[in-house]
């Protein structure tokens, strides 16, 4: 079993959105790999930086649709072939072109059950409570602030060193982040 480092991590803050972007590049650089940005507005950039992956949200969806679109034609193939067969102007039972729009709407009903849960679930989501929050600070980021937060879980984090490499720099304040 791993053991949680005594501390979350380390937090900078800053002042300006280019000096966020400017130390989380110079932080990746130096080889830094399990950090997060906080900002108050989005910015695609730093996603970048962090080492932005790829999501397999969208396989998820796509698999979701599949299986929505296979129930809703089996639904409508069980009901009037097996089920209730009713031969009416003696078309045939399995009258496919009648089942497209049950089947497509499945299909989007399973895609879309899909997509929010899978999204909940893939961000960890619902999370009541963060470490970052017993930053007094960090109400901060989402009004004016920029935040770098340095996790302890890094291979090249040393309580010391990773302080001397943040004051370097120049944010407004360097904090401990306590679980």
């Amino acid at each position: 079993m791993r053991r949680r480092p005594p501390i979350h991590g380390l937090m900078a803050e800053f002042s300006d959105l280019e000096e966020l972007v400017h130390a989380t590049r110079t932080a990746h650089e130096s080889g830094y790999r399990h950090m997060d940005t906080y900002t108050p507005v989005p910015v695609e950039e730093l996603g970048e930086l962090l080492g932005g992956h790829r999501s397999r949200l969208p396989f998820l969806v796509l698999l979701g649709g599949i299986v929505g679109g296979i129930a809703g034609f089996a639904l409508c193939y069980w009901t009037s072939v097996i089920d209730f067969p009713i031969n009416v102007g003696g078309r045939p039972l399995n009258s496919w072109p009648a089942f497209i729009p049950i089947t497509f709407e499945c299909t989007v009903l399973g895609a879309a059950l899909v997509a929010v849960f899978g999204m909940l679930a893939l961000n960890g989501l619902p999370m009541p409570y963060h470490a970052v929050f017993n930053v007094p600070r960090f109400a901060l980021s989402s009004r004016d602030r920029f935040f770098l937060c340095i996790e302890a879980d890094d291979p090249l984090f040393d309580r010391e060193e990773t302080r001397r490499f943040l004051e370097r720099l120049i944010p407004r304040q360097v904090s401990e982040v306590d679980h």
